[in-house]
């Protein structure tokens, strides 16, 4: 079911804020898909999904590949038979600023502290469409 990211709804937003773990799908040089675990966060309001990683890491490393004009990228997480899945064009920065709010938006996710490293980058994905299945709470299925 696609999914409006200029007006998500509270059970899409619920989901992306339960400390649920992503898979992050990056095309490679040659075309063939690189899919890796991440922790990632949504920014409804700015429409970026961002994801922190070593800068050596091969998704950075596809995303860097791709230059300027950005890579198409895909982030998807599953609960049972619920899942969303976020896209759009993802870039790699490297500004202090964009690392560290990556980071304070992962802590405020997980619940837990990030560890400093020197080599830590974000991923910034510019989000172009978004689906899912995310079923309304009990109460008002009900109604």
């Amino acid at each position: 079911m696609s999914i409006d990211l200029g007006r998500p709804g509270p059970d899409f937003l619920a989901f992306w804020r339960t400390p649920l773990y992503s898979a992050l799908t990056t095309p490679r040089p040659d075309g063939t898909p690189h899919v890796a675990p991440v922790g990632a966060t949504y920014d409804p309001g700015a429409r970026l999904a961002r994801v922190t990683a070593r800068r050596t890491s091969v998704k950075v490393r596809n995303v860097l590949a791709a230059g300027a004009p950005g890579l198409r990228a895909a982030l998807c997480q599953v609960d049972g038979g619920h899942w969303a899945t976020l896209e759009g064009v993802a870039r790699v920065s490297e500004a202090p600023e964009a690392i560290d709010e990556a980071v304070r938006r992962f802590e405020e996710r997980y619940g837990r502290k990030v560890v400093p490293n020197p080599d830590r980058v974000v991923i910034e994905i510019a989000l172009t469409r978004a689906m899912g299945r995310i079923p309304a709470p009990a109460a008002a299925r009900q109604a």
